[in-house]
């Protein structure tokens, strides 16, 4: 089959998510490159959305993953049957993980996780409001979708969705409407699809503190931060707060589905086992999935790559931050914390076009969701100085010719 048939057939029978795909053909990935089915080869800046972590293909994860699919893949409903990868997997996230958070619930997606997250504080508080922000996104179903932070989206689904009260993310002043009648607080450390999105010094210990005055459960959201693209294991340690509950998804997995919920064990049992299977998951916790998140958590220790990418990331906005001086009328701010950075534009039009121009020249960038005037660099953790080099000169060659 020819590419333009494939990408024809693409069209016709898979599920689009928006008017404009790029139908980029993959044909396979090599750590931070994507080589297309007509051998053209493409840096990967965006990490399928901060998934490929260890980069594509790491020869340890595609090991452990042959390795454990020719032992087996699925045997029951997850929580029954004790498998291996499972268990050390989830001893693996305690060790690294904030202090108190001891236990794991595996789950298969972010937005699955998040809807357990609030589940939990609504069944142990017996509370039913929530807060979020303005700017978040958390998932598309049901329960996440109640938090996403943008009227746009979220409004299509009114009559399904929860009570949840918007404040502005990283406004001290509106912290004071967490009051005893909210059962949790859902807030990304640093908001993705809002823009890469900082929070102001002191503000997530402000959460925190409020949240124990009032009682309500803090639950970050860290599907996007989560496993060291922050700099450290997850962006609780990066601000130094503790929350009550992390979600956790996306780099978890190394490219495969995985998601989990990290907190104290007893906290877990009452939400999933009192009364017996009050939540369950057909897939959470696959064991190929889990041998795949095993070998990639080995690698971030063993490779050095935290410290990799807090390097990498200051480099980057230190080059992106040079190259933004040169187009003050294009680029309007580079920010950003690790290896998830944004570069805000004069608009979602120049975004757009940067974007497809980079990609033309081998690139791959992409916008956020809620920002389409964002362009986010988030590539793998391994990422290397030559790459980054590479990256920027792309993305200077593509504002050269606007």
């Amino acid at each position: 089959m020819n590419p333009s048939q494939l990408s024809e057939k693409f069209i016709n029978f898979v599920g689009q998510t928006s008017p404009y795909p790029p139908t980029l053909e993959v044909s396979r990935g090599e750590g931070s490159w994507l080589v297309s089915v007509d051998g053209n080869r493409y840096l990967d800046f965006i990490s399928g959305i901060a998934v490929t972590n260890v980069g594509h293909c790491h020869p340890h994860v595609v090991t452990a993953v042959q390795a454990q699919a020719a032992q087996y893949a699925h045997t029951m409903v997850y929580g029954e049957h004790v498998q291996t990868p499972q268990v050390h997997l989830a001893e693996k996230i305690v060790s690294v993980a904030p202090a108190g958070l001891d236990c794991v619930y595996f789950l298969t997606t972010g937005a699955e996780a998040n809807d357990a997250a609030l589940k939990l504080a609504a069944k142990r508080l017996t509370r039913r409001r929530f807060i979020a922000f303005t700017g978040a996104y958390h998932g598309d179903t049901v329960g996440a979708m109640s938090c996403f932070g943008s009227d746009h989206f979220r409004n299509q689904f009114s009559g399904l969705l929860a009570d949840v009260t918007f404040l502005p993310f990283g406004d001290t002043s509106a912290v004071k409407q967490i009051n005893d009648t909210i059962a949790a607080v859902l807030v990304e450390p640093v908001q993705g699809e809002g823009g890469i999105i900082l929070p102001p010094p002191g503000y997530l210990q402000l959460l925190r503190d409020r949240c124990t005055e009032t009682g309500a459960m803090l639950i970050f959201d860290e599907v996007q931060t989560g496993f060291g693209r922050t700099g450290n294991w997850f962006a609780s340690q990066t601000y130094d707060v503790i929350p009550d509950i992390i979600t956790m998804a996306k780099g978890m997995g190394a490219g495969y589905p995985l998601a989990g919920v990290l907190a104290p064990r007893q906290l877990l049992y009452d939400f999933a086992a009192v009364p017996a299977f009050s939540h369950i998951t057909t897939f959470g916790g696959h064991p190929v999935s889990c041998a795949a998140g095993l070998a990639a958590m080995k690698i971030i220790k063993d490779e050095g790559l935290l410290e990799n990418c807090r390097n990498q990331g200051e480099w980057l906005i230190k080059a992106l931050m040079e190259v933004a001086v040169q187009v003050p009328q294009v680029i309007r701010n580079v920010r950003g914390v690790g290896l998830m950075i944004g570069v805000e534009t004069a608009s979602e039009q120049i975004a757009r076009s940067l974007v497809d121009d980079c990609r033309a020249r081998g690139l791959i960038l992409e916008t956020n969701l809620l920002q389409e005037s964002v362009i986010r660099f988030s590539p793998a953790l391994n990422v290397n100085r030559v790459e980054c080099e590479t990256a920027i000169r792309l993305f200077a060659d593509a504002l050269k010719a606007l």
